[in-house]
C-alpha cells in the first residue's frame, strides 16, 4: 500500500522539452515532481504525488484535513498529543 502526502507547489520550472516540473514543500523539505498529468497545477496548489508524478490536485481544505489526520495518526503511534 502506498500513501500519498499532500505537498504544496512552491515553484514550477519548464524543462527544455516543455515538460513542467514542480518543486514541492513537504513540511520544510523540498522535492520535485512532474506535472505531466496536472497541466492546470500552479504555484500554491497542493498536489498528491505518486512515483514522481503529480496525480491529483487538492483544495487547501482537503490538504489541511489530510495533513491534520496524518499528524494525529503519527502522534497516536508516538504516544504524544497532536499539534
Amino acid at each position: 500500500m502506498c500513501l500519498a502526502v499532500p505537498g504544496q507547489i512552491v515553484s514550477i520550472r519548464v524543462e527544455p522539452d516543455g515538460h513542467r516540473t514542480a518543486i514541492l514543500d513537504y513540511d520544510g523539505r523540498s522535492r520535485s515532481a512532474s506535472l505531466m498529468y496536472l497541466p492546470e497545477a500552479s504555484v500554491g496548489d497542493y498536489i498528491l504525488v505518486q512515483a514522481g508524478f503529480g496525480i491529483r490536485r487538492l483544495t487547501d481544505e482537503q490538504a489541511q484535513e489530510v495533513l491534520a489526520s496524518l499528524a494525529a495518526g503519527s502522534a497516536a503511534v508516538a504516544g504524544t498529543a497532536a499539534p
